[in-house]
């Protein structure tokens, strides 16, 4: 797959990069630059060839029309803090704005577009519609680069489309990204653990359904642990509940103890009568969760156990916390993990999303870990064994289309 070392000097030229600058925000204040910061080595590394870059990315889900609540600019100002270089930004994806700031770049300068989800043509199911908006991206630029590993899982006209109109090649982010999770999936070093939370077992069936067969040990936790307490015959009280996948937990409970993989579940929970930060905590029995109580995290015993499920593993796979972390109360439990993590001997990945916020919020060193990766979903995919269009397109050749207007 072609790589930044085989587009040959990019002097003079305009690259286009996709980055993932999706970082929540409170109002125009950014609360995480995690995903701004693990863009910076590609960004950098083009600006040191004298390459004219132009970023573009999304922030949050606009209708497909501009939408101030959504827009770039405090992005692109942190991203110019960060490089420690003036950063321009265009008040549009591909008008006048985005030509304009475009054709004013410098050798080594750097300009972010605004939110391409302003567009309806990026998320567009019409593929017409799509290539049209990738059109408009191409001709800004000379080559593409795809940098954004988060949306790589998205057949988008900025991700997919647009790659197929430029010489292309991944950035360093990506690359990293997909040699990261190749460790996972082809021959890991064992003991080999698996840590999925999050609140809901839907959103994790083909990561476990595959990694059934791959993994030593699986464990559960967050929300989405009262699923498969119900499959095993307990009540969870108001505890969050996908009544309609007990069965699907049931049946992985079965063909883990067929196979031999241990999957561990929490002995004991801490439960509050409300969802809310001083809702006050208490520590029972998993298999004793009282009726008007609801599950918010796993309880210290569990996390003793599960710290030691990981101690000797050589790989981990960490994707969603193990309780409501924003919450001091109920933190405990992802704190443990992530712990745990750090004192391993061997490879360990934070599967992106609220496990990589979590690391932040709960004030760990991000050094501390193998891998922090920046695409939750892109990464849960891979692992299930899904393509990913946007890596994919990076093997095929450019069109021979013309993206001139």
């Amino acid at each position: 797959m072609t790589t930044i070392d085989d587009l040959g000097d990019l002097r003079g030229r305009t690259v286009l990069v996709r980055s993932d600058l999706n970082v929540p925000l409170d109002d125009d204040r950014i609360t995480d630059d995690g995903r701004i910061r693990a863009s910076l080595p590609t960004l950098r590394r083009l600006t040191d060839a004298g390459a004219r870059v132009a970023v573009v990315a999304h922030l949050g889900r606009p209708k497909g029309a501009p939408d101030p609540a959504y827009s770039l600019r405090p992005v692109a100002a942190r991203l110019g803090e960060l490089l420690g270089t003036d950063v321009a930004f265009a008040d549009d994806t591909v008008g006048d704005s985005a030509r304009a700031t475009v054709a004013a770049l410098g050798d080594g300068q750097v300009a972010v577009l605004e939110n391409v989800r302003f567009n309806a043509g990026e998320t567009s199911k019409d593929e017409g519609e799509r290539q049209a908006f990738a059109r408009d991206l191409a001709a800004l630029a000379d080559v593409f680069v795809s940098d954004g590993f988060g949306v790589v899982h998205r057949k988008q006209a900025s991700v997919y489309d647009v790659a197929r109109l430029l010489p292309h090649a991944m950035g360093g982010l990506v690359q990293t990204e997909i040699e990261v999770l190749r460790r996972l999936t082809e021959d890991p070093e064992r003991p080999y653990v698996v840590v999925l939370g999050g609140s809901k077992v839907s959103d994790k069936l083909g990561v476990i359904d595959n990694l059934l067969g791959k993994a030593d040990r699986l464990l559960i936790g967050g929300g989405m642990v009262f699923t498969f307490l119900v499959a095993q015959g307990h009540a969870v009280g108001k505890s969050l509940l996908e009544q309609d996948q007990v069965e699907v937990c049931r049946e992985y409970l079965r063909r883990a103890e067929e196979s031999g993989v241990q999957i561990l579940l929490p002995t004991d929970v801490v439960v509050a009568p409300e969802f809310a930060a001083d809702a006050p905590a208490t520590v029972v029995p998993a298999d004793a969760i009282p009726d008007d109580q609801l599950g918010l995290d796993i309880g210290p015993d569990s996390q003793r156990a599960f710290a030691a499920a990981l101690a000797d593993a050589r790989t981990v796979f960490w994707n969603g916390p193990m309780g409501v972390f924003e919450f001091p109360a109920f933190a405990e439990g992802t704190r443990a993990v992530a712990q745990a993590l750090t004192e391993l001997d061997g490879l360990s990945v934070v599967g992106g999303g609220d496990s990589a916020a979590a690391v932040r919020t709960l004030g760990f060193d991000e050094a501390a870990f193998g891998h922090i990766s920046t695409g939750g979903g892109a990464s849960l995919e891979y692992l299930e064994g899904k393509d990913l269009p946007g890596i994919d397109v990076l093997d095929d050749p450019v069109d021979s289309v013309d993206r001139d207007h």
